[in-house]
């Protein structure tokens, strides 16, 4: 009976733990309306310079001209995971070197040089990406 008890107890613990460990996870995930203007589009081109194929967010990181400077600036571009882009992006789609257009929901604060991509083309290249992901 002591033993039936013992099970019982560390099969509650283990459902607990893992009850807590998931709706961590989850509340851990930002919000992409907290972090972006949902409703604005900006653009940027320049040279890519690292992608980062991972989950659960891919980046694609360019470096940009500013117009008014004319000083380079690194932009983090935030995209799907690997997982959400399984069979239209691979670790060869872009490379270190590469010239982009991007085009996504800008950052809410500027000075962070982010956007959320919802289009990528590659210049004078033969990949293009459209679409959306959560």
């Amino acid at each position: 009976m002591k033993k039936q008890k013992q099970n019982l107890l560390a099969k509650f613990v283990r459902s607990l733990g893992f009850y807590l460990f998931a709706t961590g996870a989850v509340f851990a995930h930002h919000s992409f309306p907290a972090t972006y203007v949902m409703d604005e589009t900006a653009t940027i081109e320049g040279t890519m310079v690292q992608f980062l194929f991972r989950n659960p967010h891919s980046f694609v990181h360019v470096m940009v001209s500013d117009k008014e400077t004319g000083e380079s600036q690194r932009w983090a571009v935030e995209w799907g995971g690997a997982s959400a882009l399984a069979g239209s992006v691979d670790r060869s789609s872009l490379k270190p070197g590469d010239q982009v257009r991007i085009s996504g929901q800008p950052g809410r604060n500027p000075e962070d040089h982010r956007i959320r991509m919802q289009s990528l083309e590659v210049i004078d290249g033969d990949f293009v990406w459209e679409g959306d992901f959560d």
